[in-house]
């Protein structure tokens, strides 16, 4: 488990713009499945986190004229066991961190893994997610 100390800063990155961290399990299972759209991004401490998942999550919220019904984050590597149930939701994804899920009703509507994160600026994440927002919120 990564130490507090390096963390903090991280999740603070996302929780000073309104994300409602998810910590337990049952947080994750209640906030997961519930009705209406719920933002999840799981954080991490890679550089694509720092550089575009966090920033291009906090610019696609902001950007979209819809909202979802609510924001919240857990971090991998520290938030072990809401991150275990977390990914249990977003199957047939495979665990990926960073990540950013647009869920509704319980049902995984759009997802950004690691792979479409990593080497893409900010922006373009940003308009990926103004794009999902807009359609399923």
């Amino acid at each position: 488990m990564y130490p507090t100390e390096l963390v903090a800063p991280m999740k603070a990155e996302l929780t000073r713009y309104g994300f409602e961290e998810l910590l337990t399990p049952t947080a994750v299972d209640e906030t997961l499945n519930a009705s209406g759209t719920t933002l999840l991004v799981i954080n991490s401490v890679c550089g694509c986190s720092a550089g575009t998942a966090r920033p291009g999550a906090v610019m696609g919220l902001q950007a979209a004229s819809k909202k979802p019904s609510r924001v919240v984050t857990t971090f991998a590597g520290y938030d072990l066991d809401a991150v275990a149930e977390a990914r249990k939701h977003l199957l047939p994804y495979p665990p990926s961190s960073p990540c950013i899920a647009l869920i509704k009703d319980g049902q995984v509507v759009h997802m950004i893994e690691r792979h479409m994160i990593e080497g893409r600026p900010a922006q373009m994440i940003a308009a990926n997610l103004k794009g999902a927002l807009e359609q399923y919120c």
